[in-house]
C-alpha cells in the first residue's frame, strides 16, 4: 500500500480548498457509512463495492487498479488471515475449553467468582489469540457455568465480551484492529519520516493496555455487574425464555382423519402453511428426525410448531383433536428422547450469513428443526423461514444428537452449550502453545515482521498435526479479509486526494480553545461513535490518517493521536453491532439494545479518561 505523505494539503483551514476529488471521496464515504450501520448489504460486500467504485473513478480518486487492490496483498490483510488459522489451531486443541472447565470448577456457584473467572480468563487470552474466536469458543462454556453456578447467563456473557475487547489491546496480535492501525501507521511514517509514526511493536502498548484491562475490570466487577439485567433465568427453560408455549401443540390423529396413509411431508409439508412437525409419537415409541417420509397412522401424536391460527385450522380441516397442553422443556425434550433443544448462534463466515432458513435448506443438511428465530434482540416465532439471517442472529433448534454433533463441529455455528461427543487434539497441546509462543516472541526480539511469524506458525501447525491442510480455508473469516482489502484503498484514497488533511484541519480547529490533550480525546470519543455503527476496522482506516494530519496541523505527537484511534476502534461497548463478539452474545444473552448502551457508555466513557490520561503520561501529546 502506498500511502502519499500527510504533509499533503496540511495548510490551515481556510487554505486547503474543497476540491472535486474530496467530494466524490467523500460521497464514497458518506455511502460505505450507510451501507455499513444499515446492513442492507454484507459489510465485506460493501467492503468490495467501494473498493471497485474507487478504481471506477480514478480521475477523482487517484486509485489505481494497483492500489486498488493492494489491500489483498498488504501486510495487515495477511497476518489477520494468518492469526485467524492460528486461532483456529489453538481452538483444535480444546486447551481453552479445558482452562473454561477449570474456570467452572474454581467458580462454583459464587457469582463474585464466577465474574471474576470469566473476565480473568477470556481478557488474558485475547492478548494472544484473535479475541473474537476467543468468545466464540467461550460462549458456550459460561453459559453452562452460569446455569450450573444458578446464575443467569445475561450476567456473564456481556462481561464475556466487554472482557475479550479490553484484552485485545494488551498486545499487537489481540485484534485485527490493531494489527491494521500498525501498518497504516507504518505506512504513513515511511512517506513522512518526521512525523515519527512506526509499527507497533508486539508489546508496544502493553503497559497502557494493563492499565486499560485493570481499569475495566473493576468497572465490570462494581458498577456493571448492577447495571446488568437478568433476561434469561438462571434454571433455564428455552420453551419458556422464546415464549413458545402458545406455539407448541400436541395433537393426535384420530381414526377417521384424512391424514392416515400419508407421510408427514404429503400431510403438513405445504410451505405455505407455517407448521412444523417436530417429533411423532406412536405407542410410546418417539420419531424424530427425520420424519418426511414418515407415514401417519391412526391414534399418533404429532408435535407442531405453529401459531394458534394455523394450528385451528388445520386442526378443523384434517380432523386433529389436542392431546392437551404441551410439556415443559424438561419433559418433552428428555435425554432418553433422541432429539435435544439448544440455541445455535450464528458467526461471521457463516453460509447462513445473507441466506433464509428456506434458502439455506438448513433443515435438509442437519436434520434439525427451528423453534424460534432471534434478531437484533427481537424474537420472531412464526413465519421466520423468509427472513434473512445476520450475524449474530440466534436460531433456537431441535436436533437429534447426531445432527447435534454435526453443528457443535461446524465453524459455520456457535453452539451455545457445551457437549461431550466433540473431540479436542489435547495431544497437540504442547505444539500449539509453542508455536503461540514463538509467533509472539520472534516479532517482539525484531528476529521477524509479524507477518512472517505469523505465517510460519501456520505452517508450523500443519506439520505438528495441530491443524490439518484441510482445515486451512475453512478457519478463515473471509468476510474479515475482503472487508481488509475493501477498506484499505479508502484510506489511501482520504491521504492522496487531501481529504484526510481537510478533515484533520477541521478537528485541529477546535485547538483554538482545546488543549492538544482535548483535541486528542475529541479523537477518541469520535471514533468509538464512528466504531458503533460501522466495522472497528472500517473506522481505523478512515481516521488514522485524519488524526495523523490534526496532530500535525497543531503540533502534537502524532503516534499519540494512532494510539487514540486504535484504542479507541478496540473499544466499542455501547451497541451490540459496535462489535463482532457483542454479536455473539446478544442472542444467548437474551440482551436488548439498551443494555449494552446502559453497561457500555458508561464503561467507555470512564476509558476514554484514562486512555487519553495514559497516552499523555507514556508517550506524550506535545512533541
Amino acid at each position: 500500500m502506498s500511502f502519499s505523505s500527510v504533509s499533503v494539503a496540511v495548510q490551515g483551514l481556510a487554505s486547503t480548498p474543497v476540491t472535486a476529488e474530496m467530494l466524490v471521496v467523500f460521497a464514497l464515504i458518506l455511502l460505505a457509512l450507510v451501507l455499513f450501520a444499515t446492513e442492507w448489504f454484507p459489510i465485506d460486500v460493501t467492503a468490495i463495492l467501494v473498493m471497485v467504485l474507487l478504481m471506477v473513478l480514478e480521475p477523482w480518486t487517484q486509485i489505481t487498479p494497483q492500489e486498488g487492490i493492494s489491500g489483498f496483498a498488504n501486510p495487515a490483510t495477511i497476518t489477520v488471515l494468518a492469526m485467524l488459522i492460528l486461532s483456529t489451531g489453538i481452538n483444535r486443541t480444546g486447551i481453552v475449553q479445558l482452562i473454561g472447565r477449570r474456570m467452572a470448577a474454581f467458580a462454583g456457584t459464587d457469582r463474585r467468582k464466577q465474574l471474576a473467572a470469566t473476565v480473568g480468563v477470556s481478557g488474558p487470552i485475547s492478548g494472544f489469540i484473535n479475541n473474537t474466536p476467543v468468545v466464540a469458543i467461550l460462549v458456550p462454556v459460561i453459559n453452562d457455568l452460569a446455569h450450573n453456578g444458578k446464575t443467569s447467563p445475561s450476567k456473564l456473557l456481556i462481561p464475556l465480551s466487554f472482557a475479550s475487547m479490553l484484552g485485545g489491546t494488551l498486545t499487537l496480535i489481540g485484534t485485527s484492529t490493531n494489527i491494521l492501525a500498525s501498518d497504516i501507521a507504518a505506512q504513513i511514517g515511511s512517506e513522512s519520516p518526521g512525523l515519527g509514526l512506526h509499527a507497533f511493536g508486539m508489546f508496544e502498548f502493553t503497559k497502557l493496555g494493563v492499565i486499560v484491562f485493570a481499569v475495566g475490570t473493576v468497572y465490570l466487577m462494581t458498577v456493571g455487574v448492577r447495571l446488568l439485567p437478568e433476561r434469561v433465568p438462571a434454571d433455564e427453560d428455552l420453551v419458556e425464555e422464546y415464549a413458545l408455549q402458545e406455539f407448541l401443540a400436541d395433537v393426535v390423529v384420530p381414526t377417521n382423519s384424512p391424514l392416515i396413509g400419508k407421510t408427514v411431508e404429503e400431510a403438513l409439508g405445504d410451505d405455505e402453511v407455517d407448521i412444523d412437525v417436530l417429533q411423532l409419537i406412536r405407542y410410546g415409541e418417539r420419531f424424530s428426525e427425520p420424519l418426511a417420509r414418515k407415514e401417519i397412522r391412526k391414534n399418533d401424536t404429532l408435535r407442531l410448531r405453529t401459531d394458534r391460527g394455523t394450528l385451528k385450522h388445520i386442526m378443523d380441516v384434517e380432523g386433529l383433536t389436542l392431546s392437551g397442553s404441551p410439556p415443559t422443556e424438561d419433559d418433552r425434550y428428555s435425554a432418553e428422547e433422541e432429539s435435544v433443544l439448544v440455541e445455535v448462534v450464528i458467526p461471521s463466515g457463516s453460509f447462513l450469513v445473507g441466506e433464509t432458513l428456506a434458502s439455506s435448506t438448513f433443515r435438509q443438511r442437519y436434520d434439525a428443526n427451528v423453534l424460534a428465530f432471534r434478531t437484533r434482540g427481537d424474537v420472531i416465532r412464526d413465519r421466520f423461514e423468509d427472513v434473512r439471517i445476520r450475524v449474530g442472529d440466534t436460531l433456537l433448534v431441535q436436533a437429534p444428537p447426531n445432527s447435534l454433533t454435526r453443528l457443535v463441529q461446524n465453524e459455520d455455528f456457535i453452539v451455545a452449550h457445551e457437549f461431550d461427543e466433540v473431540t479436542y487434539r489435547t495431544e497437540k497441546i504442547p505444539f500449539a502453545v509453542g508455536i503461540i509462543a514463538g509467533v509472539v516472541v520472534l516479532p517482539a526480539l525484531n528476529v521477524f515482521p509479524i507477518v512472517v511469524s505469523a505465517l510460519a506458525g501456520v505452517v508450523a501447525m500443519i506439520f505438528t498435526g495441530v491443524l490439518k491442510p484441510t482445515e486451512l480455508y475453512s478457519s478463515v473469516e473471509w468476510n474479515v479479509i475482503f472487508l481488509l482489502a475493501g477498506v484499505i484503498p479508502l484510506g489511501i484514497a482520504l491521504q492522496q486526494t487531501g481529504a484526510a488533511a481537510l478533515l484533520g484541519d477541521a478537528v485541529a480547529s477546535t485547538a483554538t480553545f482545546l488543549p492538544a490533550i482535548g483535541v486528542l480525546w475529541v479523537f477518541y470519543l469520535a471514533t468509538g461513535l464512528l466504531t458503533s455503527v460501522i466495522s472497528n476496522n472500517a473506522s481505523v482506516v478512515l481516521m488514522i490518517p485524519v488524526a495523523v494530519s490534526a496532530a500535525q496541523s497543531i503540533g502534537a505527537n502524532a503516534f499519540a493521536f494512532v494510539l487514540a484511534v486504535t484504542f479507541a476502534a478496540s473499544t466499542a461497548f455501547m451497541t451490540p453491532v459496535g462489535y463482532q463478539t457483542n454479536l455473539f452474545v446478544y442472542g444467548p444473552g437474551g440482551y436488548t439494545f439498551s443494555d449494552f448502551l446502559r453497561v457500555g457508555a458508561p464503561l467507555q466513557f470512564l476509558l476514554s479518561i484514562v486512555t487519553v490520561l495514559g497516552i499523555a503520561f507514556f508517550w506524550g501529546v506535545r512533541i
